[in-house]
């Protein structure tokens, strides 16, 4: 766990310091000054392409060498909406999955909501805490999965019929989608529309 969390991790660094080349690219050529460092920029990102895709092979093949890992990400990667990708991170940031309640599943990544509460008065509630890595994952997946999975998207629809701000419509998916995650772990079955 501790060396598939390590490659996870420095897969994540690699991804960001791409995203920011990526970033620095589309400015300079906003500028027209793209050509000045076009070939070293094109070298780097082909650098950083290379590294992630070596990562993402070790990745895989430290989950496929270890029969629980492989059958976590089996399971997880059944879901509509959870990626190779996140599916990764879920196992490598949460190994507790498939062993807490609904509501701990959802407090981990920090979605569930924190109430701002004192004497009488009622503050707003918002998320917060909890582990920020899982967090960014489980929204991502909450924008493919409030789209394409057939169990939260009428629920999408419905928040998003009631008004109600798209983040809330996306943190209130992930929180939905981690809890059916945990569950489908714990009970060590692929996700289907009737189990969900």
């Amino acid at each position: 766990m501790r060396l598939l969390r390590a490659l996870v991790s420095k897969r994540g660094q690699l991804v960001e310091t791409r995203k920011r080349l990526l970033a620095q690219i589309k400015a300079q050529e906003k500028l027209g000054s793209a050509d000045t460092f076009a070939s070293m920029d094109g070298d780097l990102k082909d650098l950083l392409d290379r590294q992630i895709a070596e990562l993402e092979a070790r990745i895989e093949q430290s989950i496929v060498s270890d029969d629980e890992l492989a059958s976590a990400a089996e399971i997880l990667r059944s879901v509509p909406g959870i990626s190779p990708v996140a599916s990764t991170v879920l196992i490598a940031e949460m190994p507790e999955l498939g062993h807490l309640s609904g509501e701990q599943a959802a407090a981990l990544p920090g979605l569930a909501p924190i109430a701002h509460d004192s004497g009488a008065l009622r503050g707003k509630r918002a998320i917060g805490g909890g582990r920020r890595l899982l967090r960014h994952v489980l929204f991502q997946a909450a924008l493919v999965a409030s789209h394409h999975n057939p169990v939260p998207k009428p629920f999408a629809d419905r928040l998003r019929a009631a008004g109600k701000p798209h983040k809330v419509v996306i943190i209130a998916v992930a929180r939905k989608l981690v809890t059916i995650a945990n569950a489908l772990c714990k009970s060590r079955q692929k996700w289907s529309r009737l189990t969900a």
